[in-house]
C-alpha cells in the first residue's frame, strides 16, 4: 500500500489471532510499527503479545505501552530527522514518524530512492543513528541491540517449537534467531510472505513461503485449526 497511513489488518485478524492465542502457548505479533498501531487495528486479539518497533516497545495490562529505556534518550533526534526530512524530501518521498524511528518511504517516487539512501546515510553518521534498508523505504532507528530477533528470543523462551512469519528486510534477525533456536534443540518454522517486494535472501532464508497476506491468513487459519 502506497498511504502507511491506511495500512490495516485484514478483516477477521483479530479474531483469527485470539483463535491462535487460544491454542498455542504463546502468540505474539512483532512488529515495526508502534504499539499505538497494534492495539488500535488488533485489540480483540484475546492474549496475543504485543510488540512494535522491533521489540523497542510492548503493549502491557492495561493498554499501556512499555518501553526499552535504552531507545527513549534518542527521540528527540529523531525528531530532528524528521523535521529535516519532511523540510528536504524531494516531492513524492512521504517521511513516517513513528516516535522511536523515523522512516523515509519513495514508493510513490522510486526515482528518489538515491536521495533517501544518502540523507539517511548521512543522518546516521552526524547522530547516532543506524540506517535500515526496508521495501521501498530506508529507516532510522536508535543504536540500540534491540530487533525482530531479540524480540523472538524472548517470546520464544521456555518454548519447544516457534514459528515466525515475516515479509520484509526487518524479519531476517527473527529468521536468525529461528536458526539459533533449531541448533538448541526447538523445532522452528521460518515463513516468509512472498510479494514483489519481497527481499531475495528473505525466501532464501524460509523454510516455508506463502503468496501474500492471502497467503499468510490461510496459513495461520490452518494452525488455528479450520
Amino acid at each position: 500500500m502506497d498511504d502507511f497511513d491506511r495500512a490495516e489488518p485484514l478483516a477477521g485478524t483479530p479474531e483469527l489471532l485470539g483463535r491462535l492465542a487460544a491454542r498455542f502457548a504463546r502468540v505474539a505479533v512483532i512488529s515495526g510499527r508502534p504499539v499505538s498501531y497494534l492495539l488500535r487495528h488488533l485489540s480483540g486479539s484475546g492474549a496475543t503479545h504485543l510488540v512494535g518497533l522491533y521489540g523497542m516497545e510492548r503493549s502491557v495490562e492495561g493498554g499501556a505501552v512499555d518501553t526499552a529505556p535504552g531507545a527513549i534518550p534518542w527521540r528527540a533526534a529523531l525528531a530532528i530527522v524528521a523535521d529535516d526530512a519532511e523540510a528536504t524530501a524531494p516531492a513524492g518521498v512521504v517521511v513516517e514518524r513513528k516516535g522511536l524511528a523515523t522512516t523515509i518511504h519513495y514508493r510513490t517516487a522510486p526515482e528518489h530512492g538515491g536521495w533517501a539512501r544518502l540523507f539517511s546515510a548521512e543522518q546516521s553518521a552526524s547522530r547516532g543513528l543506524v540506517a535500515h534498508p526496508g521495501k521501498m523505504s530506508v529507516e532510522l532507528r536508535p543504536p540500540v541491540e534491540i530487533d525482530k530477533g531479540t524480540a523472538v528470543a524472548e517470546m520464544s523462551s521456555g518454548l519447544a517449537a516457534v514459528c515466525f512469519m515475516g515479509d520484509d528486510q526487518g524479519d531476517m534477525p527473527a529468521f536468525a534467531q529461528l536458526s539459533l533456536l533449531r541448533a538448541a534443540g526447538a523445532a522452528t518454522l521460518a515463513v516468509a510472505v512472498a510479494a514483489d517486494e519481497t527481499p531475495r535472501d528473505l525466501a532464501a532464508a524460509a523454510d516455508l513461503i506463502v503468496e501474500g497476506p492471502a497467503g499468510a491468513v490461510a496459513f495461520l487459519e490452518m494452525l488455528a485449526g479450520r
